[in-house]
């Protein structure tokens, strides 16, 4: 038993290092645009229904929106990003 709870923190673990390198990476290239291009690519993976993919983004925003005190996080523009992900997807 111990066995299979140590290989799920494990597994967890990873999955969190993966967004937060991912977030890392996004404030090292645009520190400002971080949080939205975050965002956009929640929001495409949601508009093209990858649902775990749209998670893992959702929390590299989040992270971003953490680590930064000088991302951008302008809520009229995080929905024009989404609408254009779904005109994008023709699921608008």
């Amino acid at each position: 038993m111990l066995d299979i709870l140590k290989s799920w923190l494990d597994r967890r673990r990873a999955i969190r290092g993966r967004w937060q390198a991912h977030a890392r990476r996004l404030v090292r290239e645009d520190e400002q645009g971080a949080y939205y291009e975050a965002q956009r690519l929640a929001a495409r993976a949601r508009a093209e229904g990858r649902g775990s993919e749209f998670a893992h983004w959702a929390k590299v925003a989040a992270e971003v929106a953490r680590i930064s005190p000088h991302v951008e996080m302008d809520l009229a523009t995080v929905q024009a990003i989404v609408d254009a992900e779904l005109r994008r997807a023709g699921r608008s």
